[in-house]
């Protein structure tokens, strides 16, 4: 059965500790975007997800939640993603913090619809790096022995760039949407005009964009068709 995001060109990431207007919201969820992937790295919890997700809900872009908590965990989203991060060495990231939820709800998780994302955090400076200890930045060979990792050895679904703020070294970025094999590379970071969105969508098989929506909602909005002029290379 393929999975919901198979074909996800274009996402927008909304973070539920951070305000957004029904007005904004609206335009987002009405801009043609194929999904809507809540999440964050800070401040979190059970109700402001709630909250998030059931404003959404109000329109039919498909919705997926980030679980980087135990406590965000909130029934009701379409998918769920599970993010290990690789370029660590504190294992809590990797494997830690996910089995002990799993020994609360494993039995509770609808796996059909939830899926692991291999996080490659490689900015340095990104509160997420500094909050799991990321190793930042790679170069090329240690990029592509992550990929190697996670594609042929742990055949994780998703492979995740994450650029948190900065846009990223787009020939990093294709050099490793070249060596997935089975796993589909989405970026994330710094993407704040429509030239950036073609140029991360002519790299990766999908394209997240977060922070410009709070800071420039046209931009962010314009980002949408400049994702859908480039072939999907998948």
């Amino acid at each position: 059965m393929q999975a919901i995001y198979e074909n996800w060109r274009h996402v927008f990431k909304l973070d539920p500790d951070r305000e957004i207007s029904d007005g904004r919201l609206e335009a987002v969820c009405m801009s043609g975007t194929d999904a809507v992937i809540v999440g964050g790295s800070t401040g979190v919890t059970f109700d402001n997800t709630v909250d998030l997700m059931s404003r959404i809900r109000r329109y039919e872009v498909p919705c997926a939640l980030e679980v980087s908590s135990e406590e965000a965990a909130v029934p009701g989203f379409d998918h769920y993603f599970i993010p290990l991060v690789l370029n660590t060495d504190r294992a809590e990231w990797l494997a830690g913090r996910q089995v002990e939820a799993l020994r609360k709800w494993g039995a509770f998780i609808p796996w059909e619809d939830t899926s692991a994302e291999g996080y490659l955090i490689l900015n340095a400076d990104a509160e997420a790096a500094k909050l799991t200890g990321a190793r930042s930045p790679l170069d090329a060979e240690t990029l592509a022995a992550h990929v190697y990792m996670a594609d042929r050895l742990m055949r994780l679904p998703i492979i995740y760039l994450e650029y948190s703020g900065k846009f990223g070294d787009m020939e990093l970025v294709k050099r490793a949407a070249r060596l997935a094999s089975g796993a589909q590379v989405f970026y994330g970071g710094g993407i704040d005009n429509a030239g950036k969105a073609r140029e991360a969508a002519a790299a990766a098989h999908t394209v997240i964009v977060g922070n410009i929506i709070y800071e420039d909602l046209e931009a962010a909005l314009a980002t949408v068709a400049a994702v859908a002029e480039v072939p999907f290379g998948r």
